[in-house]
């Protein structure tokens, strides 16, 4: 009875381009495969990909930056930071001064934090990132001790810098004005998809085991809804198509299927 497939879909103007399944409950590390799919499927990659905060990981912004995709990716926190509160806490790890050079942060008394050590973490996908450690000396006795670090101890903060910069560069795509019709867009794209399949279709399970099986259910629910919105809009095409003024008929429209875009091309009737 639990869930055992997580779908991911790729969609544009709600037309599911493709799909891939996957045996793990996060969605962080689908994208390598759901994207190596897409590119073996249609010999060639998306120039721009959109996608929410479950996808903002390193791994996922290399693995972007290193097929030459625009990543309109969101990571955790990026709402957050952009409040006045959030901004405006001088306690928090992200907002402290950081002096690269000697490579060292400073706490908001003023104090140095020095480098204590490093660590790193390994994604299921094999992937290491990184990590540093900063610790704060003689903070027993700081006044702000009870506004800044509430545990036993002197502070410790640790940092992912690559991951940082990363991120940097995420949030200046995000706050471009592309990148704010991409996240007003994003949200009825796959979104609105999702919703038809599983609220309007009833697909709320599937009947089949395996990823084979499985693939194949999902594949077949797919092509139901892309022809769903076909026939729809050749439905719209052809009532408001214009009428031949010399036979008064309504000229008919052929739809055709790109990789990744729809063509619509008039004919006479």
């Amino acid at each position: 009875m639990k869930p055992a497939y997580n779908a991911q879909i790729s969609t544009e103007n709600q037309y599911i381009t493709h799909f891939s399944l996957h045996q793990t409950a996060g969605d962080t590390t689908t994208l390598k495969e759901h994207l190596e799919g897409f590119e073996l499927q249609y010999t060639t990659q998306s120039k721009e990909v959109v996608a929410d905060a479950g996808y903002g990981s390193e791994e996922n912004y290399e693995l972007l930056a290193g097929k030459s995709i625009q990543a309109y990716v969101k990571y955790s926190y990026f709402h957050k930071e952009q409040k006045r509160s959030h901004k405006q806490n001088p306690f928090l790890a992200g907002n402290l001064y950081y002096n690269p050079q000697l490579d060292f942060y400073v706490c908001p008394m003023g104090q140095r934090m020095h480098l204590v050590g490093k660590g790193k973490r390994v994604s299921s996908n094999g992937y290491e990132s990184q990590y540093y450690h900063y610790q704060a000396v003689r903070f027993e006795a700081c006044p702000l001790r009870g506004m800044c670090h509430k545990a036993e101890g002197d502070r410790v903060i640790q940092v992912n810098h690559r991951l940082n910069h990363l991120k940097a560069k995420a949030r200046e795509l995000l706050m471009s004005p592309k990148g704010l019709q991409h996240r007003s867009q994003r949200a009825i794209e796959p979104e609105a998809v999702f919703g038809q399949l599983k609220s309007n279709n009833k697909f709320n399970r599937f009947t089949m085991r395996g990823l084979k099986k499985t693939g194949l259910e999902f594949g077949l629910m797919a092509i139901a809804h892309n022809l769903r919105k076909l026939a729809a809009r050749k439905k719209t095409d052809k009532n408001s198509a214009p009428k031949n003024k010399r036979t008064g008929q309504k000229a008919c429209y052929i739809i055709a299927f790109t990789r990744t875009q729809t063509d619509y091309y008039r004919v006479s009737a």
